[in-house]
Formats: structure tokens, C-alpha cells, sequence
């Protein structure tokens, strides 16, 4: 009964927000009440303790809306300036092929992005990009969502893989054979998550026609991944992504992909051309100016992630707070924390967003892109502070509510009690299937790849050992769900729709990737029974 009630507020957001398509705000308060009524009633969590865990579900939720808040600034900029228009014409003009593009956009850009940055930074920003282009907001979301899955673990310069080290005592050799274990999983995700950005595109015309262009870029970020995991795992993501990124020229220039392939003529994710030309209006600057802001922060992320001094410098101011050593009945628990996940606020994505949509106002403000915008439009907008604080707030308080329901669910032990049920009624072959779905709740629930590893980690590896099971093959296999569930991570979600201006659809992104997020569990499934039987 206690794993039946611990299941209840996952099954009450999935029936909310996909089949009865509530709002986030909607289904996360009422996540809340149904996660608070079971840590109450079910594991006997005292108030004191549960006002404790919400108090540090509501700073968990600071790290995403410090990237939430400044990528709306910058969206506010470049919206009100005709940027995006810029960006859209500039493309039309650079490439003919429209699905070479959303390819390069949506997938190459997005996963060089998590390369660097992590908190949701490629959705941010890539979502207004291919909205832009001319895309459906909601598949402009539910595109980078996807694309983006593969680079999660060794993402962020290694950060899931730092997290799960730091959890689990293993040797160097039990290291790098669970890297390797990883990256072979997670190229799953990389060829499945291409031919799902095609499909989305243009349905089997576009797989049929993108079929070399997503194989090249696939094998390069799978391929990729797993020889650098042989180097340095903090890279592993970083350099395939870059590399892909070069290959786009070269790419771009082949015939198949320089001209448009009107052999694809369902494209249900796009808006149609009558419907872009029809929002066209001439816009104030010209695509080199358009991208600066994109250049600007590829370059500043880079700077801040790969020059050791700079780095340092900007990870030494940090602020947190103080929370007391409580239990619960049910023996979930908050630990003593000195200072519990500080925020280093200048070495965070939220920084060189925050300081890349500045610069941008400052430099179009001087070249008088807003008043000739206005103009040219005819649009009065409200301006860029009203803007911002218009569209942050609807998305900020999901998001708040989402980050307490996991912090609950984690403290009071429903989290726990999900996995360890679990793991007492599959037979050991069957546990090692089901073993990435685990981490596959874990990053539903707090939207976030790390935080399930540092929930998950070690519990997998003593139920593998429990089993019987390649302890290496079983936190492998915990690393690649915890990045398949951020493709249906609530604060994703409503990050991607806040910033495509789609605040309430939250339902219908979830929609388009939650398919894919099953299949992507079942493949990996699957490959996880394989290594368990030879390794």
C-alpha cells in the first residue's frame, strides 16, 4: 500500500497534464497536495520536517529560474527589436533546405549548448529560435526536448557524471567501465532522438530524405561520446557536440541538403510559408547582427566552463542557507547540511545569460533597432520589463510548485519506497530492464538528470548487488534514464513553453514526448538485459 500511494502524485500529473491537458500551475498544486497527504498520513512525516523539505524545494527551484528569468529578458530583447524576424529571413536566405535547418537548430545547436550549459539553457533558448524559423511552438519545444537527451549525463562539462561519482565508491577500472557501459546506452538516445527530430519535421518523407545527415551526426555524437569517455568523461559531451557543429558546413554545402527537397510535403510542425510570409515584416538589422547575441553566449559559456582561473574566480562567491538533521517515521530523512546546495550565482548559465541579454539591449538600443522596430511593424509593445515579468511569472510558480512536490516525495520517502518496490517484485533480469526507469523517475521528478543520480545512484548499485547484477551495468543504466526522463521533466516543459509563449500548453508538449520516452526506455531496457548477461 505504501508504494501504491507513493506512485499516486506521478499518475495524478501524468492523468492531469497529458490526458485531462490541466496547466502545470494546475496539476503542480495539486501534485502538491496529494505528495503532502501521503508524507502525512502514509510516512508519518511530522509538519516540522515537511516545512523543512518544502522550504528546500522552493530553493531548489532558484538554479532553473535563474535561467528562466534571464532567457525571457533575452527573448523580450530580441522579440521586441524584430531580431527574431532577422533570424527567420537571414536563415530563409543561408539555407533553402528547411529541414537541414531545423536539424542544425534544433538538434546540432541544442546538444552543443548542453554541452556547456545545463539548467535548461538549449530549450531557453533554442525553442524561440525555431518558432522563429516558423515552427510550431509546441514542436519547437518538444524538439530541442528530445534532441538535447543524449548529452545529459556527460553534459554540462561532466556534471552527472562528477554527481554520480561523488555517491559511489568505485574503482577506477568499475569507472570507466560504467562510463563506457553509459555511453553505449546513451547512443540510444543519439540515433533514436535524430530520426524523432526528422520524423517530428516531416514524417517518413523527411527520415527517408535526412537519413545520411542524421546517421553522420549521430554516429558523431555517439561514436564520439564513447571514445572521449576513454579520455576524459567531463568532456565526453562537449567535444562530439562541437565537432558536430563543424561538420554543418561541410554538411550544408552537399547538394542533398543546399537545395529544397520537395519530396517532403507533410510537415505538420511547421507553420506553412503563407503563414510566415504573412507575419514578415522587414526587419531592422541584418542576420549577423541577429545571431550576435547566440555568439556572445556560446563564447562567454565556453570562457566561464574551459579557462581554469576564470572559472574559479566566478565559483567562489556562493549563497545558500542552513537546515537542521530531521527523519522522518518512514526513514526518508533531510540530512545536516552546512550549507545546502549553495548557488555560485556568477559561475551559473543564469550569469551569462543574464549578462548576454544586457549587452544585447545596450547594443540594439544604440543602433535604434526597438523605435525602428515599432515602426516598422506597427506594434506598440509593452516593453521589455512588463514583458518579462508577464511571462516569467506564469512559468515561475510551476516550476516552484514541481521542485517542492519532489522535495516532499524525496524527504518523506515515497522516492525510495518507489524504487525499492520495484526492485522486491521483478525477478533479477526483469529488475535490470526496469532498472533505467528508475532513473527515469527520479529526473521526472525533480526535473533534473543529477539530482537523480545523487538520489538513485547508490541505491541501484546495492539492489544490483542484491540481484545479483553487474553493479557498473545497473548505475549505466540509471545514468541513461535519468536523462531520458528530463524529456518529460515538468520544469522543462515549462521552461520550453514559457519561452515559446505557450504558458499553459504544457499538456500538449508532454504529448509529443512522452512516446518517445517510453520507446527510449524500452530500447535501453532492453541493452541493459544484454550488458547484464556479458559483462
Amino acid at each position: 500500500m505504501s508504494w501504491i500511494f507513493s506512485a499516486l502524485p506521478i499518475i495524478a500529473l501524468l492523468i492531469l497534464m497529458v490526458q485531462m491537458n490541466w496547466t502545470a500551475q494546475q496539476a503542480g498544486a495539486t501534485g502538491i497536495f496529494i505528495s503532502v497527504g501521503v508524507a502525512i498520513f502514509v510516512f508519518d512525516m511530522s509538519l516540522r520536517a515537511l516545512s523543512v523539505s518544502g522550504a528546500k524545494g522552493v530553493w531548489d527551484a532558484l538554479p532553473i529560474l535563474y535561467v528562466v528569468w534571464p532567457a525571457l529578458l533575452l527573448y523580450q530583447v530580441m522579440n521586441q527589436s524584430g531580431g527574431y524576424d532577422a533570424l527567420r529571413q537571414g536563415i530563409a536566405k543561408l539555407s533553402r533546405n528547411e529541414l537541414f535547418v531545423v536539424v542544425a537548430l534544433g538538434w546540432v545547436f541544442t546538444s552543443f549548448l548542453q554541452g556547456i550549459d545545463g539548467f535548461g539553457t538549449p530549450i531557453a533558448v533554442v525553442a524561440p529560435l525555431l518558432v522563429a524559423f516558423g515552427m510550431k511552438p509546441i514542436y519547437a519545444v518538444a524538439i530541442p526536448i528530445i534532441a538535447h537527451i543524449w548529452a545529459k549525463f556527460f553534459g554540462t562539462l561532466g556534471v552527472g557524471w562528477l554527481a554520480t561519482l561523488a555517491v559511489v565508491d568505485f574503482d577506477p577500472a568499475s569507472e570507466l567501465s560504467m562510463g563506457l557501459q553509459a555511453a553505449a546506452l546513451i547512443s540510444i538516445q543519439a540515433f533514436f532522438g535524430g530520426f524523432t527530430v526528422a520524423y517530428m519535421y516531416g514524417r517518413w518523407a523527411a527520415v527517408k530524405a535526412g537519413l545520411p545527415l542524421v546517421l553522420i551526426i549521430a554516429s558523431i555524437h555517439a561514436i564520439g561520446q564513447f571514445l572521449v569517455v576513454y579520455i576524459d568523461p567531463i568532456l565526453a559531451a562537449f567535444l562530439p557536440a562541437a565537432l558536430a557543429m563543424l561538420a554543418l558546413y561541410p554538411l550544408s554545402r552537399w547538394r542533398r541538403y543546399r537545395e529544397p527537397d520537395l519530396s517532403i510535403t507533410d510537415r505538420p510542425a511547421m507553420l506553412g510559408d503563407a503563414h510566415v510570409e504573412a507575419q514578415s515584416t522587414a526587419a531592422p538589422m541584418g542576420m549577423g547582427m541577429a545571431f550576435f547575441p547566440y555568439a556572445l553566449l556560446t563564447v562567454l559559456a565556453l570562457a566561464t566552463s574551459l579557462i581554469d582561473p576564470l572559472r574559479a574566480f566566478l565559483h567562489g562567491p556562493s549563497f545558500g542557507f542552513l537546515f537542521p538533521a530531521l527523519q522522518s517515521a518512514a526513514g526518508g530523512g533531510l540530512a545536516a547540511a552546512e550549507l545546502y546546495a549553495p548557488l555560485h550565482f556568477l559561475n551559473h548559465p543564469g550569469a551569462t545569460i543574464t549578462v548576454t541579454a544586457l549587452v544585447t539591449w545596450v547594443l540594439f538600443r544604440r543602433k535604434d533597432f526597438f523605435r525602428q522596430w515599432t515602426a516598422r511593424s506597427g506594434k506598440q509593445p509593452a516593453g521589455i520589463l512588463q514583458g518579462l515579468v508577464a511571462s516569467a511569472v506564469p512559468a515561475s510558480v510551476p516550476i516552484v510548485a514541481f521542485l517542492v512536490l519532489a522535495s516532499v516525495m524525496k524527504h518523506s520517502g515515497q522516492n525510495a519506497m518507489l524504487a525499492l518496490g520495484v526492485a522486491a517484485i521483478a525477478p533479477t533480469y526483469v529488475f535490470a530492464f526496469l532498472a533505467n526507469g528508475i532513473g527515469l523517475l527520479g529526473a521526472f521528478m525533480t526535473s533534473s538528470s543529477t539530482s537523480s543520480q545523487v538520489i538513485f545512484s547508490e541505491l541501484q548499485v546495492e539492489l544490483a548487488k542484491a540481484k545479483g547484477l553487474p553493479p557498473t551495468t545497473i548505475l549505466a543504466a540509471q545514468s541513461a534514464g535519468g536523462a531520458i526522463g528530463n524529456a518529460i521533466a515538468p520544469a522543462n516543459v515549462v521552461m520550453g513553453a514559457s519561452t515559446a509563449n505557450i504558458n499553459g500548453q504544457e499538456g500538449a508538449i508532454l504529448r509529443k514526448t512522452l512516446p518517445w520516452t517510453l520507446a527510449a526506455f524500452v530500447l535501453t531496457g532492453v541493452m541493459t538485459v544484454l550488458f547484464s548477461l556479458y559483462f
